[in-house]
């Protein structure tokens, strides 16, 4: 697509340039280029209007602020309006579309209402039309807070004496910002300039007085950046006139209408002069007064230089009837080969406007239809539901590469971090592994029972065991050291694992609740492979948000109930009518029997732990040696890690048989050696008053041995060692019953409550749960999740916004079809 800038030939442009000026134009040509100017014209203000980015030949005229661009629209225009006075190049863009009616022998011009596409009353004084400009300049700037702003005025001229031409008047560019100014004016005006100019199919007009010399334009490199190789580009050296009086010969001439050197080979400038007189004058002779400039520039060339000048390369770039009857020629011939592409993008526009305006629609009559949304509500509920039992049961999808989490990101995530006591780092198998669901929630059961097996009975003083024999001994009681020991290991069991199990309860809350993130992205991922709408629900932001609210609060209330749960638990085994404490003495007898129950509990336990991660026979080797992050393997007795030599010196302690009186050099023994008891009473566990039998057999033997112990822990001088013995056997007996206290709150009650208290209700109750206090409602509070106050009034104005929108550029369209019908 040719223009000036590159021309081929000079034959070629100056016979298309007598063709274009032709006066025998058929009234059918121009006619039918009368019918695309105006539906272009209609199309672009549509664009203006509604925001629209269509690809519309438009000519850009770009420049400093005094290279005459001001001049050259009134000049195109055929009348004056004083636009030089409000510097409006320097502000704001002005959208010129010229249209030659014969019958409008005055200028007729309008000025299109912001942000809409219709345009106001005509203006009759041409002198309004610059305050109308200055006017809507700085309302704009003033709301806008802006010192320049890129949103077009469009001013639409009807006048029998100017071309049928659209030209974009932009800000002019400009060194130094004006007083009053933001110093970064001039950057601004640059940059939107070449915003405007950056499009394709816009074609630049570049204006650059004549006194300003190639080499030096400041201008000229920033039209380059937008079109490097000036293929878009018509270059017009405005104020020709000034520079005539340098030419003396034909060889001047000729050197500087060509600007080899600069433009390049094929680049032709046109060269236009205006008449200086600023006066006011008719509009008749302001048209005369450009005539006969342009007939003066020509007498000069051929008459005041010696030679003259080539006319035949040059005489068709040289006056403002020439540039002028290019510009309208060469818009009307890109605005026939853009036609085509133009009708396929409006019907591709209409297609889109239509089905959003369908959206919209049903958007309006799904908000009002509350039994519709129920049931698309309830539905979109229950999928959420099934996805999480589902993720509990165990899936792998979504991917658990981006959507697990390892053991260390729970802890930071959640912010709980740390077991509370344990200093040891907790490690247990899979660790490294990203889990989600019921793989994450065993790890974390499994975590909880390293954390609770690396806690020792913490050491007691003496001072307290001293209170505990001392005040027996003086009411003639008869519990014995090993009730003292036995209510040291539950008050240390109370203080202990009673934060261990509320950690526990907050980190499987943690896991669970992050289900619902993953079952939203579940359903979204099988929506999508299932071709269903379920989606749709997501868009209303108020009931999902609702929904979530829901799902939480839900998992906290299963947090709260479980560590009620467990701390019952914990209040039976520590209870002092418990038996716990006393099962490994009742179990003394049968040694190897109770040993055996043990291990196969400890065994059972240990199944459900498989290390799958890599590295696991490392890990596993480390957590070995560690034994505060493992539980008892199955050939460990019963007592706390850390503790083996201990508990063994305990047990063989545990199977000798006490004198009735016990000697001060001879610890005293709190097993009930002797005592026979059925091996089923043995899984008993919670709040029941001990037999009789038990208490009367050993009343007499644990009266003297409190009396005796009591004294070993006061002797001095001689007897400390012994008293120090007597310590060591109360400290021992309550590390066992403490572990003796974990190993059945851990195995027998905590997790199986833990299962049941949190899993359990997500399978069986969470859909109900989320249902009575979602949907339990009365329609009003129903639809609060759906409709924001002021929303249907949003949405009903964005439908007629749309509606309009859709009008207009079914409008254009048939416009086009039409046009291209003529083509």
């Amino acid at each position: 697509m040719s223009t000036p800038s590159k021309t081929p030939s000079d034959k070629t442009n100056s016979r298309r340039h007598h063709q274009s000026t032709d006066p025998s134009m058929s009234t059918r040509s121009a006619s039918e280029f009368r019918t695309r100017f105006e539906a272009y014209n209609r199309l672009q203000s549509a664009a203006v209007a509604f925001g629209e980015k269509l690809p519309i030949p438009e000519i850009v005229a770009i420049g400093g602020q005094s290279d005459g661009k001001s001049s050259l629209l009134e000049a195109l225009l055929g009348f004056r309006f004083n636009i030089r006075e409000v510097e409006m190049g320097t502000r704001r863009p002005l959208i010129l579309q010229m249209v030659h009616e014969p019958g409008a022998l005055e200028p007729r011009c309008r000025f299109q209402e912001e942000d809409s596409e219709e345009y106001g009353s005509p203006i009759v004084l041409s002198s309004a039309i610059a305050d109308i400009i200055k006017s809507r300049t700085e309302a704009l700037l003033k709301r806008t807070h802006c010192a320049v702003s890129s949103k077009p005025i469009v001013m639409r001229a009807e006048y029998a004496h100017c071309p049928n031409l659209t030209i974009i008047d932009t800000p002019g560019f400009v060194l130094k910002a004006k007083k009053g100014e933001p110093e970064n004016t001039p950057d601004e005006i640059l940059s939107m300039v070449k915003t405007l100019a950056s499009p394709p199919h816009r074609i630049l007009l570049f204006l650059q007085q004549s006194s300003v010399e190639w080499c030096s334009s400041l201008w000229l490199d920033a039209v380059r950046e937008i079109d490097p190789t000036f293929r878009r580009t018509i270059i017009v050296v405005s104020k020709f006139d000034n520079r005539l009086k340098e030419f003396s010969d034909r060889w001047e001439v000729d050197r500087y209408l060509s600007a080899s050197g600069y433009l390049g080979e094929n680049t032709r400038p046109f060269f236009v002069a205006l008449p200086k007189d600023k006066s006011t004058v008719s509009n008749e002779e302001f048209r005369r007064q450009i005539s006969q400039v342009d007939l003066e520039v020509l007498h000069h060339l051929r008459e005041g230089v010696k030679g003259g000048f080539d006319e035949e390369k040059f005489r068709s770039y040289i006056g403002f009837a020439c540039l002028r009857d290019y510009l309208e020629s060469e818009l009307q011939k890109r605005y026939k080969e853009a036609a085509p592409a133009t009708l396929a993008l409006l019907e591709q526009r209409c297609n889109e406007v239509t089905t959003e305006l369908a959206r919209l629609e049903s958007k309006i009559q799904a908000t009002s239809d509350v039994a519709h949304l129920r049931r698309s509500a309830m539905l979109h509920a229950s999928f959420i539901c099934n996805h999480v039992g589902a993720l509990i049961d165990g899936a792998a999808d979504p991917a658990p590469e981006q959507w697990g989490k390892t053991t260390s990101e729970e802890q930071s995530e959640s912010g709980i971090g740390s077991w509370p006591g344990i200093t040891a780092s907790i490690k247990p198998p899979n660790a490294r592994l990203r889990l989600y669901g019921g793989a994450a929630f065993e790890r974390v059961m499994h975590e909880f029972r390293c954390a609770t097996y690396s806690v020792e009975c913490p050491q007691v003083s003496r001072e307290k065991v001293a209170n505990i024999l001392l005040a027996h001994a003086g009411r003639g009681g008869g519990r014995g050291v090993a009730e003292a020991a036995a209510e040291i290991a539950r008050a240390a069991a109370q203080s202990w694992l009673a934060p261990l199990l509320d950690t526990a309860c907050d980190r499987l809350a943690f896991v669970l609740g992050n289900l619902f993130d993953l079952a939203v992205e579940r359903n979204h991922h099988r929506d999508s492979g299932y071709g269903t709408k379920h989606g749709e629900m997501d868009r209303y932001v108020g009931f999902s948000a609702a929904l979530r609210h829901s799902y939480s609060r839900f998992i906290k209330d299963l947090a709260k109930q479980c560590k009620q749960l467990v701390q019952q638990h914990l209040d039976s085994v520590t209870s002092p009518y418990s038996q716990v404490c006393y099962e490994n003495d009742f179990l003394g007898t049968y040694g190897s029997d109770a040993n055996s129950v043990y291990r196969f509990n400890q065994a059972s336990a240990a199944s459900f732990c498989l290390e799958l991660s890599d590295g696991g026979t490392a890990l596993r080797d480390d957590t070995t040696k560690d034994q505060e992050n493992i539980r008892p393997e199955k050939n460990a007795q019963q007592t706390t890690p850390g503790k083996v030599a201990e508990a063994r010196e305990a047990l063989r302690e545990s199977q000798m048989t006490v004198p009735e009186t016990p000697s001060p050099d001879q610890p005293s023994d709190g097993n009930y050696v002797g005592v026979k008891k059925e091996l089923g009473n043995i899984i008993e566990v919670g709040a029941r008053k001990r037999h009789p039998r038990i208490v009367d057999n050993s009343r007499n033997m644990d009266h003297l041995r409190v009396q005796k112990a009591g004294s070993l822990l006061f002797m001095s001088g001689d007897n400390n060692s012994r008293s120090g013995s007597a310590y060591s056997e109360i400290c021992s007996l309550a590390a066992q019953h403490f572990a003796r206290i974990r190993e059945v709150l851990i195995e027998r009650s905590v997790t199986s409550t833990l299962n049941s208290g949190f899993l359990t209700p997500c399978r069986d109750r969470l859909v109900v749960a989320l249902g009575l206090e979602l949907f339990g409602v009365n329609d009003e509070k129903f639809m609060d999740m759906f409709v924001a106050p002021g929303a249907i009034d949003i949405l009903q104005n964005e439908q007629q916004s749309l509606q309009k929108r859709q009008k207009i550029l079914h409008s254009c369209l048939n416009e086009f079809k039409t046009v291209a019908r003529t083509l």
